[in-house]
């Protein structure tokens, strides 16, 4: 059930301060290394209330939607609003998730949360959270298991819908072209480049756009503009990139510059997160469509916690509501952008 998630009482309050100061994240780094840091350790409990501690992998610092999904959750799950926070940066390698929630295991932790880098080989530690009797809760990206009770509950965006309504969007403004297109895939197995890679191709099915074609950016700006620096070498007839996020099609518009082009016009751009870098590229024309994808899952998170701690029900899949953007409503919410 797609809806938009709320917080009640503190939480509430302390959440939407600090989406104010989101603004800057996109160029903001996530805390690196691959050592625990304690977000919370600072701030003292008032005598008599309950903690709730949290384990949390995070799948690295790799764009600035990755920035401002950690920021939201650092500084949602705080001492001040009843939770003991531990977080871990696995540098978007799966064997430092593992070692990560393995710790978290062996900490006793009330609750372990994570952002998988890849979909799947995740049973095993898993089934060891379980029989600790530690419930999981997964952020942004899912888990390719057959065992759903793994899991109390997944919190993201819909990756498949992303990609359709960016295919569908390329389809309503150039089939019948004749476009050639590129595309330059998220990190190879992760669940949004599988996922958005699938819901894109089905939505320009039947229409005259050609990928012709796509390889993994990992995600980041820089292998974007690298493997984006490789497609015009190779091809000389280039009309559209679909990237898989903001960052790598920013570093497709580096390359294409570099090659005396003009992105958003010589060749279409269409990438997917809304982050800011990227929605002031789509107000300055350099970006053609974005399709929003909302990092700020701190709330969302902290919500379902408090609630499986508490021994409540909670949805399974929960479904972060997601705009999408032309030029003419870039500008326009740019000013009030909180990411």
């Amino acid at each position: 059930m797609t809806r938009k998630m709320w917080m009640r009482g503190t939480v509430a309050a302390v959440s939407a301060a600090a989406m104010l100061t989101l603004a800057a994240c996109s160029s903001e780094q996530a805390p690196s290394g691959s050592s625990e840091e304690t977000a919370s350790g600072e701030e003292e409990m008032a005598e008599g209330d309950d903690v709730i501690s949290i384990g949390f992998s995070q799948v690295g610092a790799e764009s600035g939607w990755r920035a401002a999904n950690t920021k939201s959750i650092q500084d949602t799950l705080t001492a001040e609003n009843g939770f003991d926070l531990s977080f871990s940066d696995a540098q978007q390698k799966q064997e430092n998730q593992i070692q990560a929630i393995r710790s978290y295991i062996a900490q006793g932790v009330d609750v372990i949360a994570f952002s998988p880098v890849v979909e799947s080989g995740w049973d095993p530690v898993l089934q060891e959270a379980q029989a600790a009797d530690i419930p999981v809760i997964l952020t942004d990206r899912a888990v390719d298991s057959q065992d759903d009770t793994l899991y109390e509950s997944f919190i993201g965006s819909d990756f498949v819908l992303e990609g359709e309504m960016a295919g569908e969007w390329a389809v309503e403004q150039y089939d019948g072209e004749g476009y050639k297109m590129v595309e330059l895939q998220g990190t190879t197995g992760s669940a949004p480049a599988i996922d958005r890679k699938e819901g894109f191709a089905a939505a320009i099915e039947g229409s005259d756009i050609e990928v012709i074609d796509s390889q993994t950016g990992n995600f980041t700006r820089t292998e974007g503009k690298q493997v984006m620096e490789g497609f015009l070498q190779k091809y000389d007839d280039i009309d559209l990139v679909f990237a898989h996020n903001d960052d790598m099609g920013l570093g497709a518009i580096e390359a294409i510059e570099a090659a005396g082009m003009v992105p958003g016009e010589d060749i279409k751009i269409i990438t997917i997160d809304a982050v800011k870098d990227g929605m002031q590229a789509l107000a300055d024309g350099k970006i053609n469509y974005i399709v929003e994808c909302n990092p700020l899952l701190g709330p969302d998170l902290a919500e379902i916690a408090q609630k499986v701690v508490a021994g409540e029900e909670v949805e399974k899949r929960i479904v972060v509501e997601d705009l999408a953007f032309d030029q003419e409503a870039a500008a326009e919410a740019l000013p009030d952008r909180q990411y």
